[in-house]
């Protein structure tokens, strides 16, 4: 999957893999220098977690994608919008009635493409005859080698429930489900921040980051929460609104096991600014790769105009 040189937008059109995004970003890297591309560092089982940053202002944000291994999907919307972003703002576009040269010089974007490359591939691809944990993990799958509902890390730990708000409480719930180690979804793990991609990401917020706001995609349902247990920050709501408006996505209240232990719920609870979830696209998880460019055009402008609202 390379750039088409006689085009300036990447063209995605099959599901996307780790080795895929990977070789998409190094020919971003090369072909624009306004894009700074680093390491978040290694999951479980190797895999680097590349995080991206475009623009160059004072005020930060920080998008990530991919937190559950079947909604690889929201790894490659994330790389479409690096991909379009740095081309509008090189022609000194307008989008969402912001332009572009002010977006660059106001905010930085830090971008987390794929969090949990290791549950992506089982989900894509199954799991390999090499990997060390394959019998364990085929009986946490149920006995299948069927992972294309696969949403864990390497080793059975859903990230979107394994940060550090909320976790007592959801380690009870965990006990009524039946829950009792690693599984394909729901799984917390042993404490909070014991997986390897979490803790980089959590660490590299609170140590580096400084961040204003915080965004990550998931699938589906064409919502956007914004509160943890009930409360969101000052301006949570305000922002969410107006994004919602921007997307036409309906606002919603997690309840239940979404309730606890997500990245919004960390954010908000540490840092006590606004961060949100986008549940993108509408149907059956996973949702088909074929839906990329329709969910894109959905929630675009939420993703250059969120950064501004701050």
């Amino acid at each position: 999957m390379e750039f088409d040189k006689t085009k300036k937008i990447l063209e995605l059109r099959e599901p996307f893999d780790h080795a895929q995004m990977m070789a998409v970003i190094g020919e971003m890297a090369e072909r624009y220098p306004e894009l700074s591309v680093g390491t978040l560092g290694r999951s479980i089982l190797g895999r680097n977690i590349p995080m991206l940053e475009i623009g160059k202002g004072k005020k930060r944000v920080v998008y990530i994608g991919a937190h559950h291994g079947m909604e690889g999907i929201t790894a490659a919307l994330l790389i479409r919008f690096v991909n379009e972003y740095i081309e509008l703002w090189r022609a000194g576009s307008v989008m969402g009635k912001i332009p572009m040269r002010t977006l660059g010089a106001a905010r930085s974007i830090c971008i987390v493409p794929m969090l949990n490359p290791d549950g992506v591939e089982y989900a894509l691809h199954g799991i390999t005859e090499d990997n060390p944990m394959r019998e364990r993990v085929i009986t946490m799958n149920g006995g299948s080698h069927d992972f294309c509902h696969w949403q864990a890390n390497a080793r059975g730990v859903d990230l979107n429930h394994n940060y550090h708000a909320g976790f007592e409480a959801y380690k009870s719930l965990e006990g009524q489900m039946g829950i009792l180690g690693g599984a394909p979804t729901k799984y917390s793990g042993e404490h909070p921040e014991s997986e390897p991609e979490t803790a980089y990401l959590c660490n590299y917020i609170r140590f580096q980051g400084d961040f204003s706001l915080a965004l990550t995609l998931h699938t589906q349902g064409e919502e956007i929460y914004y509160t943890s247990c009930g409360e969101s920050m000052p301006a949570g709501e305000r922002i969410a609104r107006y994004l919602a408006e921007l997307s036409d996505y309906r606002l919603a209240k997690p309840e239940g096991t979404a309730a606890y232990g997500g990245f919004t719920d960390w954010f908000i609870r540490e840092f006590h600014k606004p961060s949100f979830t986008i549940e993108c696209g509408k149907g059956q998880n996973p949702l088909p790769f074929s839906d990329l460019t329709m969910i894109y055009l959905r929630i675009r402008k939420m993703l250059y105009t969120a950064p501004m609202l701050i």
